[in-house]
């Protein structure tokens, strides 16, 4: 049976830590953790910590940290920027799916065509956690806070490959016919696609248009299998 498993943020390499309040609660309280009872914990940067129970406090619980292993990354370092979505759990559904696929970095978009909404940067990040922890990782992706299409596209890293997925019918290049390299980052617009605007701003940057198959396709849905490609390509 697998031992539990719970982030904390801020982990030595050896000695205590304190968990904190909600970890703590969840240890005591929820699971009844005792004292001596062994358990994992990540930092979400790739570090996995196992630790045992030193004193089963309910609010401050301390464990003691006996060993530290670095995981490397399994898959490609994937970005995805992908609108903000008028129907927020929508957006919440393609955090946690993304998270469980691997993807490094989300960056939530405002395009042209985004009807805005409220952005609950706390609860998104929650969402996050949860989902690496379920799916037993050790990487939290990195989660943005909602950035204008045009900073995003003139702050592209160098060296990164640069893909966007759009409808407009014009030259496209099928996501798995390309040859994908360690570091990718794929943009995916709004309910109503980028402008064209948008599209040839992008392009002006080196952005190569992809396709993501035959059929229109739901911007979450489009965000999950762009990048169920990109980690398999």
């Amino acid at each position: 049976m697998a031992l539990p498993y719970f982030y904390e943020p801020n982990i030595g390499t050896t000695g205590t830590l304190v968990l904190s309040e909600e970890t703590s609660k969840h240890c005591v309280q929820v699971l009844r953790m005792q004292n001596g009872e062994a358990l994992q914990l990540t930092d979400g940067l790739g570090n996995l910590f196992s630790a045992s129970i030193a004193d089963a406090h309910k609010r401050h619980c301390t464990v003691h940290i006996q060993q530290k292993q670095f995981v490397e990354r399994q898959l490609k370092e994937i970005h995805i920027g992908i609108s903000l979505l008028k129907n927020a759990a929508r957006l919440e559904w393609f955090l946690e799916k993304a998270t469980e696929i691997g993807v490094a970095e989300i960056i939530p978009l405002l395009c042209q065509r985004t009807e805005k909404q409220h952005f609950r940067y706390d609860r998104m990040q929650n969402i996050l956690i949860a989902a690496m922890l379920q799916s037993q990782q050790t990487w939290l992706p990195v989660l943005h806070a909602p950035t204008p299409f045009a900073q995003v596209v003139a702050n592209s890293q160098a060296g990164i490959q640069r893909l966007i997925a759009h409808c407009e019918p014009s030259n496209k290049t099928a996501l798995p016919q390309l040859n994908i390299q360690q570091q990718v980052q794929l943009l995916i617009g709004p309910e109503g696609d980028f402008s064209p605007t948008e599209i040839e701003s992008a392009l002006l940057q080196q952005f190569t248009a992809v396709s993501l198959g035959s059929t229109r396709l739901r911007t979450e849905t489009a965000g999950v299998v762009a990048a169920t490609l990109l980690a398999n390509y």
